[in-house]
């Protein structure tokens, strides 16, 4: 038997990329997933993709709509994985605050509202996930904002991992990531970034969505592990 049969598994950004790779693995091992996703019609794709058993489309950065979505839960839930997308920056003089306060939402504000929800529907010894990164650890211009949020998120982490013990709360700081979030990001640069990272990257290939899931599924079911980040880019952050 598979260490998460008959466990229920919550994927919030569960329709695309890393979201739906976890879905898809956390289903293969035996759990009851639930996804949600902004856009209705992928959402749908998705759950049958990875066979969920139920689906539900918001945005997560609603926090009144996140907390409604909790409640809505049949209990107990076993796990829950938060992903967000793609990191905003722009030099100081050209910051869009509007997007700045929703890559702080998304970044600080989420991972808050998760845990209140938690409280009480998430069992004792269950997991919340969320998805951090390695990049904003170097300091350059126009990454300002991504620092900030980069260096607070090990440490919200570690502190809700305190608040609502024992369910544990962990950090995955993942580099680049081969997703379609990152292709659209990129667009007709992505298969020279692709090669690129073929090239320097000390394990000498691409990260992609089902290296976080692994490792997701990891965190998931080593009962030992809370409060933490942990790193997984290839090596990135060194070369």
């Amino acid at each position: 038997m598979s260490a998460l049969d008959g466990q229920t598994v919550v994927v919030i950004g569960g329709s695309a990329g890393i979201g739906l790779e976890t879905a898809r693995l956390a289903h293969a091992e035996g759990a009851e997933v639930v996804i949600t996703g902004r856009n209705q019609e992928r959402l749908d794709q998705a759950a049958s993709e990875v066979g969920a058993a139920r689906t539900a489309a918001f945005d997560a950065t609603d926090l009144d709509r996140l907390s409604e979505f909790f409640a809505g839960l049949p209990t107990p839930i076993d796990h829950v994985m938060v992903t967000g997308g793609g990191p905003y920056y722009a030099p100081l003089a050209e910051l869009d605050f509007d997007e700045v306060r929703k890559d702080i939402d998304t970044h600080i504000l989420v991972p808050v509202q998760v845990a209140r929800s938690a409280v009480g529907r998430v069992r004792p010894g269950g997991t919340l996930l969320f998805i951090g990164g390695t990049g904003g650890r170097r300091i350059h211009k126009g990454l300002g904002l991504i620092s900030a949020l980069t260096n607070a998120m090990p440490a919200l982490v570690a502190t809700l991992a305190l608040e609502i013990a024992p369910v544990r709360v962990n950090l995955i700081a993942a580099g680049f990531v081969d997703t379609p979030l990152s292709a659209r990001l990129l667009g007709d640069q992505i298969e020279a970034r692709r090669e690129e990272l073929r090239r320097t990257l000390p394990v000498g290939r691409v990260v992609g969505p089902v290296d976080i899931a692994a490792l997701a599924l990891h965190l998931m079911t080593n009962t030992a592990l809370t409060g933490a980040t942990y790193d997984i880019d290839g090596g990135q952050q060194f070369v």
